[in-house]
């Protein structure tokens, strides 16, 4: 069942937004997801900001791209892809910053003058929650272009999502009027209050950063001022999105003790937020047996050379080692299941995978554990 629940979220939704601890193979899972859907016939774009690079050596994307990358056709066959289409992106803040301005900007001048910014060039590249603004306004671009039915989100690990999250409404609340404004030159049909506020803001970044500083400070925000409105729309819409039941959050966890501990705190978030969770992916375990003799039962005779026996011995080990991980694991897996309230998600295990995912056909197996249904298609 917990198989179908994720099947029809692939197959139904427009965001799938993959959220959990570092180290718990959510880059991973996220692009096995997508390609389960492409598999199936949807457009399918899997859109990172984690800062690993693993997706672009799995995948084959160019690391500085600055427009998501379809599978090359050898990839695509590899995967099993004909009628639908996989593209893949690796978040860059600049690149989605650029375009945003050369969408809005009113002017080719006033575009030339914003990139030339040099607020506008450290915003981009130094300042703290820029990268989650970005990434909800990519998602806002690509979600709205129709050129994907499906976008699965690959989040930074999970503390870190929460800003993600956070961002278009902080955005929202920085690109006011009333606050911008207070930064702008002063004019004689300002409110003297307001008129009053600005000059003090002027004089203390003065004193503080310099004359030129507030000069550019003031030129960027007049270059910008046009857009703040589109852009907090933008803003707007992403969070209705995410809040929709268009959007569904995935929690990737693996057995650790962190790990779980983070799925379960962002559960929490995401239900005082008032977002659509879809549920726990537990990952890397030993849950699954089906097929697998213990090597007890075919144990090698007296007869046999004693190093046959010696390493049959250790090989035995080893089995009651696994099937202690196994009962751990189905362990968690259930208490997992225990969390969810009646039809409110799904929990289901995928399946240690050995060394890290590193290519499309590891992709491909780890989507058959996840949706069976979909990665057949």
């Amino acid at each position: 069942m917990s198989h179908a629940h994720l099947e029809k979220i692939l197959a139904e939704r427009r965001v799938v937004v993959c959220c959990g601890a570092g180290g718990v193979g959510k880059t991973t899972t996220s692009a096995a997801l997508a390609l389960a859907a492409a598999r199936a016939g949807r457009r399918v774009l899997v859109l990172t900001i984690d800062p690993a690079r693993r997706l672009a050596q799995a995948m084959g994307i160019p690391e500085n791209a600055a427009e998501p990358t379809a599978l090359s056709p050898e990839l695509q066959q590899a995967a099993g892809i004909t009628t639908g289409r996989l593209d893949a992106w690796m978040l860059n803040p600049r690149v989605v910053f650029d375009s945003i301005v050369h969408r809005l900007a009113p002017s080719k001048e006033a575009t030339e003058r914003i990139l030339k910014n040099r607020i506008y060039k450290a915003l981009c590249d130094q300042v703290a929650g820029m990268q989650e603004y970005t990434a909800a306004e990519a998602l806002y671009e690509f979600s709205t272009s129709g050129r994907y039915d499906l976008i699965v989100l690959d989040t930074p690990p999970s503390r870190n999502a929460l800003d993600f999250l956070e961002a278009p409404r902080k955005i929202s609340r920085f690109l006011d009027e009333k606050v911008v404004s207070l930064f702008m030159p002063s004019g004689p049909s300002r409110f003297s209050i307001m008129r009053r506020a600005g000059a003090l803001i002027g004089n203390v970044f003065e004193k503080v950063f310099g004359e030129q500083f507030f000069r550019d400070l003031q030129d960027f925000i007049g270059a910008f001022s046009g857009m703040f409105v589109v852009m907090r729309r933008h803003s707007e819409e992403v969070r209705a999105l995410l809040s929709s039941n268009q959007s569904t959050f995935l929690l990737v966890t693996s057995p650790e003790h962190a790990a779980l501990e983070e799925a379960r705190y962002f559960r929490g978030k995401l239900e005082e937020l008032q977002l659509p969770f879809g549920g726990f992916v537990l990952n890397r375990t030993w849950v699954r047996a089906e097929g697998m003799a213990h090597p007890s039962a075919h144990r090698p005779g007296p007869e046999a050379p004693a190093a046959l026996r010696d390493a049959w011995a250790k090989l035995e080990t080893l089995a009651e080692q696994e099937i202690a991980l196994g009962q751990r694991d189905a362990a968690l897996l259930a208490d997992l299941q225990a969390q969810l309230k009646l039809g409110s998600g799904f929990a289901l295990a995928a399946p240690h995978l050995g060394e890290a995912v590193s290519d499309v056909p590891g992709l491909s197996r780890l989507a058959r554990e996840l949706v069976p249904g979909l990665a057949a298609a």
